[in-house]
This record gives structure tokens, sequence and C-alpha cells, in this order.
């Protein structure tokens, strides 16, 4: 008895005022009505010669209404049977078709809303603490939350329409519906006990986000994307704490995975004081030796981190043979890198020059990357409105041959494939992976699932939005712990789990284990590239590990361990 008062109040609490008066009008016409026939079935009966009571009166009307009609009871004369058909059709048309209508659009529809209303909650529970919030659902967000929640790090995303929250929950994310503007959707989500708010939509969405927060509260921390210099400005104006121009930053990132054909070590990116950078195999002697053989721990003190097979990732060991088609992950100093470069690189790097397909964001930025660096590069663009200055630009369609000539690509070091359509970069990867095999590939990705498309299409190395976003949303949480090498590949940085304190690398056997490589140590401030792997590890220190996504998640899986962010906030 006391689940059916609960369902029953469940039905009642959604009605309004307005349904109710509807509802409560036609059952009371169909009352009406039956009274009515019941009243004219004694008539006619009467006018038979025939008597029945008024219960077998509502009777008859009853079953005949709801087409039931058992037969034992039906009139003998025409008039009868024409009132019979009358009930039968209004009754028809009453009880089978506008009750059950009036049930769903009054009562089962807004129990339906008001039960989804409740899976979509519109505020936090006090006991929420340290999240972040999110406002907006897009590639950016997916790739945050799978680090987050590798990381066991709350979030939840405020979505405006309920129907899309009610579909994200269902998919099994953590959302809330309320008004992006509103500062009271902040105040529900508590804002103030966040870590961070994310704003990734439009820049003017955006501005209006970082405000209505900065309004509420400006120590609360706010990272923001911006996809031009102006609107950063705008942003930080309105109290935007870090602003993120992915298009300059994805740009830049591809820029510097430009080779050339030189051998030197370009760097890549940078952890604390060591330095990662790429250097290819091809005319060097380390082509055709083992990692072992190559002995670069002792004839330049730097440490492979990892190879690229042909845009794939592997973890070597000291028996994994370099090919001359490899493209090495170097850690070291600076003048360790200097010392790998006065060994084997050869030739001069003025020379080198790159095609770019595309003139976006992405693509201008690559190109004032590469110049300032001194490389020549021309830019592909189809739409003349982006053509700026036409000694750098190329107009036509880079799936044209003649257009791909006229901007050097058979004498290029590299080609940097930057449109924001995926099945566009997976064509042009392979187009131009036929016409030239030896050139350098580097393509962008727009979403996580063409990744795999893009390396098998031929591309040296992929780098997208999402993964270069997420990252540096992720960063601002604390330490800069983390970089991105390519699409899902990243350096980072944990503290030593318990299970590794006090053993060495070769007895927590890391890389068996998990597929990710310890390239250095960091202790007292100081990090320690090429660590001894015969050495115990000191309680207190961090390692830097190299890894794909799968290996990652497998690490922070098998050995967890507390991560060592710092909250910022604004004073």
């Amino acid at each position: 008895m006391k689940s059916l008062a609960l369902i029953l109040t469940s039905i009642i609490q959604p009605l309004r005022r307005r349904n109710t008066r509807v509802v409560v009008w036609l059952v009371l016409g169909l009352l009406v009505l039956i009274a009515l026939y019941s009243t004219i079935f004694h008539e006619i009966m009467d006018y038979e010669g025939r008597s029945y009571s008024w219960a077998t009166g509502i009777y008859w009307t009853l079953t005949v209404m709801s087409t039931l009609g058992f037969g034992d009871i039906t009139f003998e004369s025409d008039v009868g049977r024409i009132f019979s058909v009358i009930v039968l059709i209004s009754g028809a048309l009453f009880i089978l078709v506008l009750l059950p209508f009036v049930f769903i659009q009054f009562i089962f529809m807004p129990w339906m809303v008001r039960r989804d209303s409740n899976r979509t909650p519109r505020r936090l529970g006090r006991d929420v603490h340290g999240h972040v919030i999110l406002t907006n659902m897009g590639p950016i967000a997916e790739a945050l939350i799978r680090r987050m929640q590798a990381l066991g790090l709350a979030y939840v995303v405020i979505v405006e329409d309920p129907g899309d929250a009610l579909a994200l929950s269902d998919a099994g994310y953590e959302v809330m519906v309320g008004a992006l503007d509103d500062p009271d959707t902040y105040v529900a989500a508590r804002a103030g006990d966040s870590a961070l708010v994310v704003a990734t939509r439009t820049d003017m969405t955006n501005t209006n986000i970082v405000f209505t927060v900065d309004e509420l509260d400006s120590a609360i921390t706010t990272v923001a994307t911006a996809s031009s210099a102006v609107a950063s400005d705008v942003l930080r104006l309105a109290g935007c704490d870090t602003v993120l121009t992915l298009g300059a930053m994805l740009g830049e990132a591809m820029a510097r995975r430009v080779l050339g054909r030189d051998a030197r070590a370009r760097v890549i990116g940078a952890f604390d004081e060591l330095l990662v950078a790429e250097a290819s195999a091809d005319g060097t002697s380390l082509a055709g030796l083992t990692v072992g053989e190559s002995d670069l721990r002792t004839r330049c003190q730097v440490s492979i981190a990892g190879i690229w097979h042909r845009g794939r990732f592997a973890v070597p060991g000291p028996s994994t043979v370099i090919e001359s088609s490899d493209v090495l992950i170097l850690v070291g100093t600076g003048e360790q890198l200097d010392a790998y470069d006065s060994e084997f690189a050869r030739g001069s790097s003025d020379s080198r020059s790159v095609v770019i397909v595309g003139g976006g964001r992405v693509g201008r930025a690559a190109a004032s990357a590469l110049g300032d660096e001194g490389i020549k590069c021309r830019i592909i663009e189809k739409r003349k409105e982006r053509i700026l200055n036409s000694g750098l630009y190329v107009h036509g369609d880079a799936s044209d041959v003649d257009v791909l000539n006229r901007a050097g690509m058979e004498s290029a070091d590299a080609m940097l494939i930057t449109t924001h359509d995926d099945d566009v970069n997976i064509y042009l990867t392979i187009y131009c992976r036929a016409l030239a095999p030896e050139m350098q590939i580097i393509s962008r990705s727009n979403h996580d699932r063409n990744v795999a498309s893009l390396n098998r299409a031929g591309a040296d190395s992929v780098l997208s939005y999402a993964s270069l976003g997420a990252t540096a949303i992720l960063n601002t949480l604390g330490d800069n712990d983390s970089l991105v090498l390519a699409e899902g590949l990243e350096m980072f940085s944990v503290p030593v789990p318990p299970y590794i304190a006090t053993k060495t690398l070769v007895q927590s056997k890391v890389r068996e284990l998990t597929g990710c490589n310890v390239v250095a140590i960091t202790e007292n401030g100081r990090s320690a590239a090429n660590p001894d792997p015969q050495v115990p590890i000191a309680a207190g220190a961090s390692l830097v590990i190299i890894g794909d996504s799968s290996a990652r998640d497998r690490f922070l899986e098998r050995f967890p361990s507390v991560p060592h962010r710092r909250i910022r906030r604004r004073p």
C-alpha cells in the first residue's frame, strides 16, 4: 500500500491547475453523458413495453459505450437500434480516443517530464566540492572528462536544454540543467567550491559565461578558449584567468613537428628543465642498430623515450631495432641534445621547406611559427578571401597535383594538413602519401575516432584541438605536469606510487605491465633523465612517464598515487 501511495503521489503531483481543470471537466462530461444515455435507455424501453432498473440502464450504457456489447440487453425497435448506434459511436470517440489522449497529454507526459527532470538535477548537493564545471559538451570536454575520470576528479556539465541533458545523462555523463548566463546556475553548481569553470563555446558566449562567473565571485578560477588575439584580450577584460587560443597552439605544435632531412633533434616541448625532441634516424649511423647497441646513454646522455614507426608509437626496449624510417623521441637537457646533434646531425637546416594545406587559424599560426625559425613555407588555400599575401599563398585545391607542385611539394621536407574537415584530411593524407612516399606528413584531427584512420592513411603525426585543449585545461588545475606529444600520446608526471617506492625500475616492471616508459625521475626539484634501472626510487620523488592514452590509463589503474596538484585561485 505504501508503494501504491508513492506511485499515485508521483502521478498527481505533476498536474498543473490548467491540466486538472481539463481532466475534471472531461470526467464530468462523461458522467453527464452516462446519465443522459441511461435516461434515454429507460424511455425507449418503456416505449417498447419493457422495464429495467437504473443499475441495468447504467450497465447497458457502459457496455455499449466501451464497445463491449455483451448482447444480453437489446432494443427491438428501429428507434432503439439507432440510439444504440449513437451511444456506440460517441462512446468509442469519448472513451477510446478522447480520454486516452487527455490521460497521455495531461497526466502521463507531465509525470514523465517530472521523472526525467529528477534524473537531470538543477542543483548539486552540498557535499560536492573541488569539481570542474564544464559549459559545453564537445570534443575538448569529452577528452577532458576521460582524463578527469582516470584521475578521479569530479565534474559536472551544465546543459541548458533538459532534453539534451537527459540524453547526456543516459550516456553516463554528470550533468546539471541551467542557463549559462544566469548567476543562479553557478550558485546551484556550487561554483564557489569548484576547482575550475571551463568555457569552450564561441568567443561571445565564453565572454558572457566568464563575466557572469566573475560577477558572482571573482575568486572562482575560470579558463576559456578563444579564436583570436582580440577575443583573448576581451576574455581577460571580462575576468578570465586563463585564455587558450587553441588555433595558435595547434598550429605552433604542428610546426614544431617538422623534422627536415638533416637528422637534427627538433624540440617539441619542455617538461620542467627537460626537453623533449624528435629526430629522424634516416641517414644516421643509428639505422640498423638496436637501442642497446646505440648506447646513447653513454655517448650523449640522452634517453630514447619512444619510437615512431610511420605514425605508430612504440616503447623501445634494449633489443628494439632502429629502422631508417623511424623517428626517435629523445629526452634530455639542451646540452645533451646539442651533443646528439654534434654526433648524428648532417647538413644545414636552412634549406628546409614546408607545404601547408589550409589557410585558417591553424595554418596561419603554423606558417608564422615556421617563419620565425627561418623555414620556407607555402600555404594552399581554396577560399580567395583568406589569401592575405600572394607570395605566401597558393590559390587552389590541394587535391590538384598542379596546385601541389606550384606550392613546391616536390622539394618540400614536410606537409602540414590543417583543414577542419577530417574527411578532407584523410583524403589528402592518402593522396599526398602516394605522391611523396618519403615526405613527412603531419595532419590535424578533429575527432578522436579519426586518429587511427589518419595514421593508417600515412600521417607521420596527428594532432588535434581535443588533446591539446584538454591537457592545457587540466594543467590549469595545478603544476604543468602533462605534455601532449601527439594525438593519444603524452608525457606526464606522477608522485612515486607506494608500490614502486624503494624498488628499482627493473623490479617494478612498469613497461612490461603498463606499456609506459619512465624517462626521468624528479627529486628535490631536479629532474634526471635516463634513470638507472638498477637504482631504487626514493619515496618522495616523482616519475616522468611517456605513453599513449591506454598505457597511461593502465598505469594509473595499476599504480594509483595521490595527485600532487595545486588548486590555484586568484587572490
